[in-house]
């Protein structure tokens, strides 16, 4: 039976209506948007920019998190080898930077998109007030309808300062900005059970929680010489961006239309899928925009506490204690097994904590001298992993 005008009206409407708006990180690697270090990859960009500016046109917010500015630069001056320096690193993605984000600026705008640049080091997700300036920077320019290009600052970060690679910048984005979706746009189709250059029979894992441990085998022995990661810092980015709520799809970026495809609902690639309840944006902080500057190892009675009550530490349930840390510093909390638990601000140094661990609250001032806490770790300040 042919619905009438009306009808057609109403389902038109419901449909608008429930179409969801989504905001997504889109993650591209060092070998994929260089073609394995041979220059950018212009026929990329040119098939992946039009499906972005598509999304941004049916008003989604995307954010681009890009590799390749080290790599185009090495192209630029000419270098087929890495260089083993951090002075010959940070000149490699000083020359390559800007070349990069020409060939953004330039593709976007033939869409009548603007870029923006954004380079972070770890420093700026370190402060809470710089966290929070980045996170209206990005967010304001997601309200004007702009791109914003995200990469790690190479050219001045240093080993203490860096984040690792671009799949742990792209999860800690994903939180910055309440992604809906983290996309790993990579060389390879996803995550395998085990590695297809090795067994032909491997399978692809199509969807999985990212919390499944068999995702920690399955990652293991990728890499490129070209990135810094391998499909194991992706898989730890799915998991820092379900923090946030967010879904992470692995992808070959190579394949035909694959954003598009993506968006119009298509199992592509590896989707890990979160069912957790996302943690406050503080504590999204705390988990992933600190750097760790010690451990504390729990007793089998404080770890249940911690994972299961989510009360604050206590000096009584401290076993081990390591690291030159001072208060307010982010630390690790493990069990007894040396599972990472969870992470917190310390309320003692190190020197205090280890006279003190063991130790009930009460005995805190006899001991001290002082008592400034009774917690060692307050759970407001206290994130479960």
């Amino acid at each position: 039976m042919n619905s009438s005008p009306q009808n057609d009206q109403n389902n038109d409407s419901i449909a608008s209506e429930t179409a969801r708006i989504e905001r997504w990180v889109i993650k591209i690697g060092s070998a994929l948007i260089t073609n394995n270090g041979n220059a950018l990859a212009h026929t990329s960009l040119d098939k992946w920019i039009p499906q972005i500016a598509a999304l941004i046109k049916q008003g989604h917010e995307i954010v681009v998190v890009s590799s390749g500015a080290v790599a185009e630069g090495m192209r630029r001056l000419g270098w087929d080898k890495r260089p083993a320096s951090l002075h010959g690193l940070q000149s490699a993605a000083a020359v390559g930077q800007a070349g990069l984000m020409q060939s953004y600026q330039t593709r976007f705008a033939q869409h009548d998109i603007q870029t923006a640049q954004i380079l972070l080091v770890h420093d700026d997700l370190s402060s809470r007030t710089r966290y929070l300036n980045a996170r209206q920077t990005i967010n304001s320019l997601l309200a004007l309808g702009t791109v914003p290009i995200v990469n790690e600052n190479d050219t001045v970060a240093t080993d203490e300062i860096r984040f690792g690679d671009n799949d742990t910048l792209a999860g800690l984005v994903a939180n910055l900005v309440d992604a809906d979706k983290l996309l790993i746009l990579t060389d390879q189709e996803g995550v395998f059970d085990d590695d297809p250059r090795i067994n032909p029979k491997a399978q692809l894992i199509e969807c999985c929680p990212v919390t499944d441990k068999k995702l920690d085998q399955a990652a293991k022995g990728s890499g490129s010489l070209l990135g810094r990661g391998g499909m194991t810092t992706k898989i730890s980015a799915a998991r820092l961006a379900a923090r946030s709520g967010t879904t992470t799809v692995i992808a070959n970026g190579n394949q035909t239309n694959i954003i598009a495809r993506l968006a119009a609902g298509e199992s592509c690639g590896t989707q890990l899928t979160n069912t957790s309840k996302p943690i406050t944006a503080r504590k999204q902080w705390l988990a992933g925009g600190l750097q760790v500057k010690g451990q504390l190892c729990l007793d089998a009675g404080a770890a249940s506490a911690i994972k299961n009550t989510g009360v604050s530490l206590l000096p009584v349930g401290l076993t081990a204690s390591t690291g030159d840390f001072v208060r307010g510093d982010l630390v690790s909390c493990v069990d007894q097994q040396g599972n990472e638990i969870a992470r917190g601000l310390v309320n003692y140094n190190a020197a205090e904590t280890q006279r003190i661990m063991g130790r009930s609250s009460g005995e805190l001032s006899d001991i001290l001298g002082y008592a400034n806490d009774v917690e060692l770790i307050h759970r407001n300040d206290l994130v479960v992993l």
